[in-house]
């Protein structure tokens, strides 16, 4: 069994809420979470890297060499600093060195990601990447040269290991996923993830396989409306029986490289009011009690998320897991079902039959 145990760490968001510095480094890193979803150079994008949580560890050459990573059904791209890389960034998390792997193999082109707040370049290689005891080789993947600004510092994760489509890899380049399936390195061609509540252990990835521990409720499938990232046609979202967003329908995708609820901006300022809360998510604890689910209509059933998903606590204070996002009118209303959502249900990322599988956690 090809099981990723991944790690919970605390936020960047939550360490330097503890630290009193939360406002000055939003004030000076602004960001559009939507740019992830509408690149305009590239695709991968951290937005939200002050709230992913998850990472597990992979390993890349010969002999084998460490890294942290996101794994991150948001994104295509695997990468990881390299030695080449002289930003602040690089100089404090592990760097690939392949003058010490017998098994690289470089190449002249070029990578290049943007993100909201900066962005990151790089060169691709090939090399051998071990995830979960799987040897993949002559997997090609990033390696950094550059990564500007300050937010990657922080960070407690080396790299992105991206397991969306190929159709939205940055460079053409393939993912590591789609290499499994090529060279019949899994049994199936699914993955499925594990997110545990609190600070609870036993995340993980699974590869090729689904726990059937974790899907005694049965599994509903739906289809994917796009096979570029995880995303899934939602007929609506409501509380308390009543309908307050995307009524007419709308799109939603999965995705593990996103911590919080990403929400269109006028559904936003609607949930905002609806539970009480101030324009800038805060609410008051002694009332989460009484918030109701909050139930997304997903091809003809009902997935509920209840408040004690959606509300974060943190020293005392209580504020909705919720961020507003604004996407290209042309779109549609686009939701991003991270962490909060995931952390609820047992997600099978079938590529075999390009469907998402929901099982109830109890």
């Amino acid at each position: 069994v090809h099981r990723v145990p991944l790690r919970r760490m605390k936020s960047l968001r939550q360490r330097l809420q503890e630290q009193g510095l939360l406002e000055s480094f939003l004030e000076q890193h602004p960001y559009n979470l939507a740019a992830k979803y509408f690149p305009g150079v590239a695709v991968e994008a951290l937005e939200n890297y002050m709230d992913d949580e998850y990472f597990g560890t992979i390993s890349i050459g010969t002999p084998p060499q460490e890294f942290t990573v996101v794994f991150d059904t948001g994104s295509s791209n695997l990468w990881v600093p390299s030695v080449f890389c002289s930003s602040p960034a690089c100089r404090n998390h592990n760097r690939f060195n392949p003058a010490e792997s017998s098994t690289f193999l470089s190449t002249n082109d070029t990578l290049f990601i943007a993100y909201g707040t900066g962005s990151m370049t790089g060169v691709l290689g090939y090399d051998t990447v071990n995830v979960a005891g799987i040897n993949v080789r002559n997997q090609i993947f990033g390696l950094a040269e550059t990564e500007p600004g300050d937010f990657f510092y922080y960070t407690p994760f080396d790299g992105i290991l991206g397991l969306a489509f190929p159709s939205i890899a940055s460079s053409g380049a393939t993912p590591v996923f789609d290499n499994m399936m090529m060279e019949n390195l899994v049994d199936r061609n699914l993955f499925s993830v594990y997110l545990s509540r609190d600070s609870q252990g036993g995340s993980f990835v699974l590869f090729g396989a689904i726990d059937p521990y974790y899907t005694m409720r049965g599994i509903s499938w739906i289809p994917l409306s796009a096979e570029t990232y995880w995303q899934i046609t939602m007929e609506s979202v409501s509380m308390s029986g009543s309908p307050v967003a995307c009524s007419s329908g709308c799109q939603a995708i999965v995705d593990t490289g996103t911590s919080l609820l990403a929400v269109p901006i006028r559904a936003f300022r609607t949930l905002m009011t609806r539970l009480g809360a101030s324009s800038s998510g805060e609410i008051s604890c002694e009332a989460v009690s009484n918030l109701p689910d909050l139930i997304f209509h997903i091809h003809g059933r009902e997935f509920p998320v209840p408040p004690r998903a959606y509300v974060l606590r943190s020293n005392g204070y209580c504020s909705l897991a919720f961020q507003g996002m604004d996407t290209p009118t042309e779109e549609g209303e686009l939701w991003i079902l991270g962490d909060v959502f995931i952390r609820e249900y047992y997600i099978v990322f079938d590529r075999a039959n390009n469907k998402v599988g929901l099982s109830r956690l109890p």
